[in-house]
C-alpha cells in the first residue's frame, strides 16, 4: 500500500520524486501529492489531490529550482480519498511536513493525550505523528522530538519529514512499513521500493525495523546516519543495486499485465537455470534441511500467493509425503489452530516479502520459535530477511497489481522443493519442465484466439470456474484475477459442489468456465458440464490434449498433470486480461487494490 519518494542532491528533487511515484503506481494507490523546497524563492511548495500521478505531473507547475522534495501515492485507511486527507500532511504552524505509509494503531489516545486542543485539516493518523512531533519542540531539538514520537507509535510506519527551519535535511523513520536509502554521489533517494531508486542509486540500504535516519547535505556532500530509536549510531550493510531500467519497462506491450504474462515461460526457465542441474535440485541445503526435519508444513499466505500454497500442498502431500497445511494469513495471524506436530515447519509466501498480515504471523510464529521460511520475489524484503532462511523466486519485477508470474514463480519453487525431498523420484523433473515451458510459449502464442473467445461469451456481470483436483485450485486464482481487473464478479468451485447450491445460480447465458487437466476426473466434471448447460450456461472448457474433445474450446499441449496447475492458468490469465480490455478497465492499476499490502 502507498509509496513514498524523497530526494535530496544536486538534481531537481521534482523530477526524481514524480518519476519515483509513477514507479510505484503498481503498488494501488487513489490520492498523490508533493512537498519541495523552491530555491529560486526560498519557500515550499505542497502540490496534491486524489486521483493519478499523471495529474499531479501534468497540472502542476514545478518551474523552479528546487533539490530537496518528498512526495506520497496515498492508499486510503483512514478517511476518504480527498485532498484534504492527501499526503504531505503539516503541523499546525506548518514548520513541518509529512508523508507516511502505514497505520498508527493508537492515533485516538496519543491525540486525547497530547493533542486534544488541536483542530485538525484531515482524518487522518498521520497528522497526528507530525503535530506530536511539533508538540515536543516545545522542550527538545528536533530529533529528539521525533525520537521521542516514535517510542509512543503503535502500529506500522515508514515516515519522511522536512523541517521547513532547515532545506538541507530529510529525516526518515521505519517500523513494520518498508524504506530504503539509496545512495550516489550526486544524491540520495528515500523509497518505499527499489524501484524508484533505479537510476538514481548504485547502492542501498533497506532500513530496519525502530531505526531513524538523517539524511543531510555538508557543502556538496550529501550523507546519512542511521540511528536505532534511543539514538545509538549503526553501521548499516550496503547493497548493490543489480535492477536496470531496461527491465520494468513495457517493451513493447501494451500493458504490463500481458507482458508478465508472456514472460512466464522464461521465469520458469531462469527457475530452472537457478535451482535444477539436470536432475539434480538446488535448493540450498541449509533450506532443505529444514523440510526434512519438519513432521508437519504449515504453509501461510494471502491471496494469490496462498492459492500457490494450495498447491505446494497437494505437491509437498503427494510427492514428498509430508502432511501440510494451508491457512489465511489474516485468520493465522488471530486465530491460531492446534500446533501438533512436534517439528513443524512454517513456510511464509508473498510475492512482496512485505505483506502486513504475514508479518503479523512471523512475529507470533518466531515468539514460539518454530522454525520459518519466506518464498519471495524480494530478497531484501521485510519477510525474507527476518524468517530464518529464504528462498528467491527470481521472477524479475512484477509492475502489475494483478500477479502472475510471480505466482508461477511460486509454484515451481514449490514443485521443485518437493521434488527434492521426495523419498522417490516420480518423474524427471527437469524433462518435464522444459515440455511444461515450451506448452507455456504455445498458448501465449495464441492468445488473440483467446480473446476472441472472451468477446464472444463473457458477457455478463458474473461468471463461474469448475474444476476437480489440482484444477480446482486453479479455479480460485483464475476467478480472483478475472473479478481483479475486470470486475466481473467471479468464483471458483469444486466442480462437484455445485449440486449443493451454487447451480441455483447458473440461468441462461451465465458463463461457466470448466477447467479439466486430469483423466481419473475428467468424466465426473464433464458431467458437471452437462448439467450447467442443460440450465442454459455458456460453457468455455480449458483441456489438456490427451482428456480433450472436439467441443472444447481451449486445448492445451500435454504436460505432466502434477504440473498442469502452471499451464492451466496462463488461458485463464488471459481470459481476465481480455475481459478487462474489452471492458476498458485500468489493468495495471485496478481500483481499490494494492500490490504490496503493507497494512493489516
Amino acid at each position: 500500500m502507498c509509496g513514498i519518494v524523497g530526494y535530496l542532491g544536486d538534481h531537481k528533487a521534482s523530477d526524481i520524486i514524480l518519476s519515483g511515484l509513477e514507479k510505484l503506481e503498481y503498488r494501488g494507490y487513489d490520492s498523490c501529492g508533493i512537498f519541495f523546497h523552491d530555491l529560486d524563492h526560498d519557500q515550499y511548495i505542497t502540490y496534491k489531490d486524489k486521483g493519478r500521478v499523471k495529474h499531479l505531473m501534468d497540472d502542476f507547475d514545478y518551474q523552479f529550482t528546487n533539490h530537496l522534495a518528498i512526495g506520497h501515492t496515498r492508499w486510503a485507511t483512514h478517511g476518504r480519498p480527498n485532498l484534504e486527507n492527501s499526503h504531505p500532511h503539516f503541523s499546525l504552524s506548518k514548520r513541518l511536513g509529512i508523508v507516511h505509509n502505514g497505520v498508527i494503531e493508537n492515533y485516538q489516545e496519543l491525540t486525547a493525550k497530547y493533542l486534544s486542543d488541536i483542530t485538525f485539516s484531515s482524518e487522518t493518523d498521520t497528522e497526528v505523528i507530525v503535530n506530536l512531533i511539533e508538540y515536543f519542540l516545545d522542550e527538545l531539538p528536533i530529533e529528539e522530538s521525533i525520537r521521542k514520537t516514535l517510542s509512543l507509535l503503535e502500529g506500522s510506519y515508514a515516515l519522511l519529514i522536512i523541517d521547513t527551519h532547515d532545506p538541507s535535511i530529510i529525516y526518515a523513520a521505519k517500523s513494520k512499513s518498508p524504506l530504503l536509502i539509496g545512495l550516489h554521489p550526486e544524491g540520495i533517494t528515500l523509497a518505499s521500493d527499489v524501484m524508484a531508486l533505479i537510476g538514481h542509486a548504485t547502492h542501498y540500504y533497506p532500513m530496519e525495523d525502530k531505526t531513524f535516519a538523517v539524511v543531510s547535505q555538508n557543502n556538496d556532500v550529501y550523507e546519512y546516519q542511521i540511528y536505532d530509536i534511543i539514538g545509538t549510531k549503526l553501521s548499516p550493510e550496503l547493497l548493490e543495486m543489480d535492477l536496470v531500467l531496461d527491465e520494468i519497462g513495457k517493451a513493447g506491450y501494451s500493458h504490463y499485465m500481458l507482458k508478465e504474462i508472456c514472460e512466464q515461460p522464461s521465469v520458469v526457465r531462469k527457475i530452472m537455470s537457478k535451482y535444477l542441474d539436470s536432475e539434480t535440485c538446488r535448493i540450498p541445503e541449509d533450506v532443505i534441511s529444514f523440510f526434512m526435519d519438519a513432521t508437519r508444513i504449515y504453509i501461510i499466505a494471502a491471496g494469490t500467493s496462498m492459492h500457490a500454497g494450495f498447491v505446494g500442498k497437494y505437491y509437498f502431500e503427494h510427492i514428498s509425503h509430508i502432511p501440510t497445511e494451508v491457512f489465511i494469513a489474516s485468520e493465522f495471524a488471530y486465530n491460531q489452530p492446534l500446533i501438533s506436530s512436534e517439528r513443524p515447519l512454517f513456510v511464509f509466501i508473498s510475492q512482496s516479502g512485505e505483506t502486513a498480515d504475514l508479518r503479523a504471523c512471523l512475529t507470533k510464529i518466531k515468539e514460539r520459535k518454530f522454525p520459518t521460511i519466506t518464498i519471495t520475489n524480494v530478497a531484501t524484503s521485510t519477510l525474507a530477511r527476518e524468517a530464518d532462511r529464504f528462498i528467491e523466486i527470481h521472477a524479475g519485477p512484477e509492475i502489475a497489481v494483478a500477479s502472475t508470474k510471480a505466482y508461477v514463480g511460486q509454484v515451481t519453487i514449490l514443485a521443485i522443493i518437493a521434488y527434492q525431498l521426495a523419498p522417490h523420484k516420480p518423474f524427471s523433473l527437469a524433462r518435464e519442465l522444459s515440455r511444461l515451458a515450451v506448452a507455456m510459449d504455445a498458448i501465449i502464442d495464441k492468445r488473440d484466439y483467446i480473446g476472441r473467445i472472451v468477446s464472444d461469451k463473457l458477457t455478463h456481470r458474473n461468471c463461474f470456474y469448475i474444476g476437480r483436483g489440482l484444477d480446482y485450485f486453479t479455479c480460485l486464482e483464475a476467478a480472483l484475477k478475472l473479478k481483479e481487473i475486470s470486475y466481473i464478479q467471479a468464483e471458483g468451485f469444486a466442480a462437484g459442489e455445485l449440486k449443493h447450491g451454487t447451480i441455483a445460480l447458473i440461468e441462461e447465458g451465465t458463463p461457466v468456465i470448466a477447467l479439466i487437466s486430469q483423466k481419473r476426473i475428467n468424466h465426473n466434471t464433464r458431467a458437471n458440464i452437462r448439467e450447467v448447460l442443460s440450465r442454459g450456461a455458456e460453457v468455455i472448457v480449458i483441456s489438456l490434449t490427451d482428456v480433450s474433445e472436439s467441443a472444447d474450446q481451449v486445448i492445451l499441449m500435454d504436460v505432466h498433470e502434477m504440473l498442469s496447475p502452471l499451464l492451466m492458468v496462463i488461458p485463464t490469465q488471459l481470459i481476465a486480461f481480455y475481459s478487462a480490455l474489452h471492458l476498458n478497465r485500468d489493468i495495471d492499476k485496478p481500483r481499490n487494490l494494492a500490490k504490496s499490502v503493507t497494512v493489516e
